[in-house]
């Protein structure tokens, strides 16, 4: 059973700072361009990162003689591969959104304006480098592998042993002198004691090293490894209740939404910010497409409820900013005319939001 209410989960939503890692591009507002620039806004998409662990459960050459010969009741006794969901992380991509490109146009006397943009098109500043934070991956914890040739430590008897169980006769008998030759050492009855602390350590080294690879030969070895795998969510206008994202299962790990073999991943997405209609005159209409038309439009994202639920267990419940949900505002064009100090604006890059205004 896969344990999902013992998970250690973490959400990590960067709706301020990250983002794939992508190169910026200048662009200036020159003559050429009659002083105007194209940029485009972002749409909010949850990219959804799960850490999974893979257990390889491997038999030993000598499970059957496990309990005769070393009294281990338990041995594995088949070989299977288990997968459990250790982990999720959240991120807002925000991608290009490309029916929200807009144009800047700034004064032919302004002071050599420009915008920073996003390889995409998204806009990053205005008159500034501003900043393009790297997404910092989910980090993998370290797996673990068995030793992958026990017999490398044979004897030359065992080596030449005519059948399966005087060989694991023969190697139990290896692990238990190699036992009394650590207990020897710890109680500095050898015959031949290490000479120094560097020396010690490294004969108790290596035999842990022997009786762990020869001991997995009755007990079987567990080889545990960890790996990520990724989905795309990208929200329209209207909640999203219970959507089946992706399915896990303990034999097949993480796989598609369409893959019956796995239990459902859901995902709901709930608006906080309900759209207020207004209905303008046809005069205000047109000053505001005017205002869009030559302005600096932005976003100011509205809030949603994310869950992630699986097993009828909630693995994952916060607050975030959603593109999609929010509405867009206008800095007036005249605010880029100052030609001894032009003004600077600073965006986050995945919502499309004004970060700081530097004047």
């Amino acid at each position: 059973m896969i344990r999902a209410i013992s998970l250690s989960l973490f959400f990590l939503m960067l709706t301020c700072a990250t983002l794939s890692a992508q190169k910026t591009i200048r662009v200036n507002a020159v003559k050429a361009n009659d002083y105007g620039v194209v940029y485009t806004l972002p749409k909010s998409s949850f990219e959804i990162t799960l850490l999974v662990k893979k257990t390889t459960h491997q038999r030993g050459d000598f499970y059957t003689y496990a309990q005769s010969y070393l009294g281990i009741a338990d041995p594995i006794t088949e070989n299977r591969t288990l997968f459990t969901l250790e982990d999720i992380r959240v991120v807002n991509k925000g991608v290009a959104d490309k029916e929200q490109s807009y144009m800047i146009e700034f004064r032919d006397k302004s002071f050599e304006p420009y915008l920073t943009l996003r390889e995409d098109g998204v806009i990053v500043a205005v008159n500034s480098e501003g900043e393009v934070n790297a997404e910092n991956g989910m980090v993998l914890p370290e797996g673990e592998r068995p030793d992958l040739n026990p017999h490398r430590y044979f004897s030359q008897e065992t080596l030449m042993a005519g059948s399966t169980a005087k060989q694991a006769e023969l190697v139990a008998r290896q692990i238990l002198d190699l036992r009394r030759s650590r207990n020897d050492i710890l109680t500095g009855e050898a015959e031949s004691m290490p000479p120094d602390g560097t020396a010690y350590q490294v004969v108790m080294d290596q035999i842990d090293l022997q009786e762990k690879a020869l001991t997995g030969l009755f007990t079987g070895t567990l080889s545990i490894e960890y790996l990520t795998v990724n989905y795309s969510v990208l929200p329209d206008g209207g909640d999203i209740d219970r959507r089946v994202f992706a399915r896990f299962s303990e034999r097949l790990g993480a796989v598609d939404a369409d893959n019956l073999a796995g239990e459902p991943i859901y995902l709901s997405l709930r608006n906080k910010t309900p759209r207020v209609e207004t209905n303008l005159p046809e005069r205000e209409m047109k000053k505001l497409e005017e205002k869009l038309h030559s302005g600096l439009v932005y976003n100011i994202p509205g809030k949603a409820d994310l869950i992630i639920e699986y097993k009828h267990e909630t693995l994952l419940q916060e607050e975030v900013d959603v593109v999609q949900y929010g509405s867009k505002e206008v800095l007036a064009k005249r605010m880029f005319g100052n030609m001894k100090q032009p003004i600077k604006v600073l965006f986050y890059p995945e919502l499309g939001a004004i970060r700081q205004i530097i004047q």
